[in-house]
């Protein structure tokens, strides 16, 4: 398949936006595949932030950057992502270049604990305000279960109203596929 399909191209993205040295967040570890990946591109002069609000998906992270000897590089917190301007230290705020979202539920986890319209709208709004230009927001909705539905309807009717002058928004997704396949927005700060 030439087309990326939605979790690759969510890192080809941030790829582009962070370097080693910057600071990042991972708005929902879960079981910190994104965490990992933050902590390769900001290396060892970079710092990324995360957060979740499920202790097992505290716990999963925290093992798998031991696994892969990076777990220095970043500060795990078990609290909302609508928090992440009062835990990261307001001196590395402007030095945010890029984060992400998972939405819905953990991997594996209780499927009755999903992400909320509320909060992830809340904590876009908050990296918006502190991010510089050509920082990054991947946000990758699942709405394949109801509550799902409800926050991808929310989130698309927010960042549509985004002022163009401030930011890029980009839908990234397969139109053609069943079962409400995964999509990526994108929103880059100008």
């Amino acid at each position: 398949m030439k087309l990326e399909r939605v979790l690759p191209y969510s890192k080809k993205i941030l790829n582009l936006a962070v370097s080693e040295g910057d600071i990042a967040v991972d708005c929902t570890v879960g079981n910190g595949h994104d965490t990992l990946f933050l902590a390769e591109l900001v290396g060892d002069t970079g710092h990324v932030y995360g957060f979740d609000i499920q202790h097992e998906a505290i716990k999963n992270t925290e093992d798998l950057l031991v696994e892969h000897a990076v777990g220095s590089r970043v500060s795990l917190f078990e609290a909302s992502h609508a928090e992440l301007l009062d835990r990261i230290p307001s001196e590395k705020h402007d030095q945010i270049r890029g984060a992400i979202f998972n939405l819905g539920y953990l991997p594996g986890g209780d499927k009755g604990i999903v992400t909320v319209p509320e909060s992830t709208i809340n904590a876009v709004d908050k990296l918006l305000s502190v991010m510089k230009k050509e920082a990054v927001i991947v946000i990758v909705v699942y709405h394949g279960h109801p509550e799902g539905q409800v926050e991808r309807d929310a989130l698309l009717d927010y960042v549509t109203k985004l002022d163009q002058k401030k930011a890029h928004v980009l839908q990234y997704r397969f139109m053609n596929q069943v079962n409400n396949p995964p999509f990526i927005i994108a929103i880059e700060k100008k």
